[in-house]
């Protein structure tokens, strides 16, 4: 089977140094070409997957023509997305665009009907989905084991993002680094609530079973000097009840090594039992009627190619599937209406409709 060859746009996210050894790690896929304007950004990459000079490229438009590709992996800075997105639809592509969706509901519109006219896939990773934690959360709910859905409450982030590079290496950060960073510039898209609320909604959407909240209240924190949130609260409140989002660069450890309190992660309470489903943990707590102490449920072992982003992506490129779950640009849509509704509803300092 031929492989398929993949491109790597923009290093602005750090994940594009976990995204492509997905790709180097898989059976079926030839990383054909790497883009950044900043080679300096690139050369870790080089290093770890044998990436030849002549499929390093500086110029995207020259990378996307040179190469050919069959899907590209895009992780710009947040504002940048439908920019990127647009550019990549024009050669033909698959586009798996590496979360946040977008910085607004009208650039995630942008980049939705870019790929319809493409007539390409697009499909948005958050990271969160291949935690099997969350997925366990999921078959549980879906099995009917906790009834109808009625809240969802999620806290999570990290440190901080300059605490960490591709495969989570460490390194501490200095001040002239959060000043340099596209993270901390509101223009960029930065800021926790834009980088994690995401993660929260469309997940939250998907549990939900695609329903949409009728309104959005949030509040984040103004820290002096900068531009940026650092701490987010958003209530949502739908026909069943209240859900809540919150978001925190901040925590006291990253979740990856030591779970903070709060724990980083998910509840979800229903009308006959709740789970807890926290990131990285082996088990999932569920309650029900029947047992109201409830119980340990070891998290499923996630099967090919449900593993990760790059399988998935490539089984749907394969076999002619559509992306559905919060890859989908139908639930991620959800997720971004409550985002923007968020965004909002802080600069109001009120509670708002959704936004549509």
């Amino acid at each position: 089977m031929k492989k398929l060859k993949v491109v790597g746009l923009n290093f602005d996210h750090m994940h594009m140094g976990d995204l492509l050894r997905m790709c180097h790690g898989h059976p079926e896929v030839e990383i054909a070409g790497i883009c950044d304007e900043d080679p300096a950004r690139m050369q870790t990459a080089v290093t770890n997957f044998g990436i030849p000079a002549g499929r390093v490229f500086t110029d995207p438009q020259r990378c996307l023509t040179e190469t050919e590709p069959d899907f590209v992996v895009l992780c710009p800075a947040t504002a940048r997305h439908a920019e990127y997105v647009e550019l990549a639809a024009k050669y033909r592509v698959h586009m798996l665009v590496e979360k946040p969706f977008a910085a607004t509901l009208r650039e995630a519109d942008r980049m939705i009907a870019a790929a319809k006219r493409a007539r390409r896939l697009l499909a948005i990773n958050w990271p969160l989905r291949w935690y099997p934690a969350h997925v366990t959360a999921h078959r549980l709910l879906r099995e009917g084991r906790i009834g109808a859905l009625q809240e969802v409450h999620f806290y999570d982030g990290n440190r901080g993002p300059l605490y960490h590079l591709a495969d989570k290496i460490e390194v501490e950060p200095t001040p002239a680094m959060k000043r340099k960073s596209w993270f901390y510039k509101k223009a960029a898209g930065g800021g926790s609530l834009l980088d994690y609320l995401g993660y929260g909604t469309t997940l939250g959407s998907w549990y939900h079973g695609g329903k949409k909240p009728l309104e959005v209240t949030t509040v984040v924190d103004e820290t002096r000097g900068l531009e940026v949130d650092q701490h987010s609260v958003t209530l949502a409140r739908y026909a069943t009840g209240l859900s809540k989002f919150e978001t925190r660069w901040g925590t006291f450890t990253d979740p990856w090594t030591q779970q903070p309190q709060p724990k980083c992660g998910f509840v979800l309470k229903g009308e006959d039992g709740t789970i807890s489903s926290y990131d990285f943990e082996p088990t999932v707590r569920l309650q029900t009627r029947t047992n109201v102490k409830g119980e340990d449920v070891p998290v499923d072992a996630l099967q090919a190619p449900e593993q990760n982003p790059i399988q998935y992506f490539v089984s749907c490129i394969r076999n002619g599937l559509p992306v559905e779950g919060p890859l989908s640009p139908r639930i991620a849509r959800i997720g971004q209406q409550i985002v923007d509704s968020a965004v909002l509803s802080a600069r109001l300092k009120k509670t708002v409709k959704l936004i549509d």
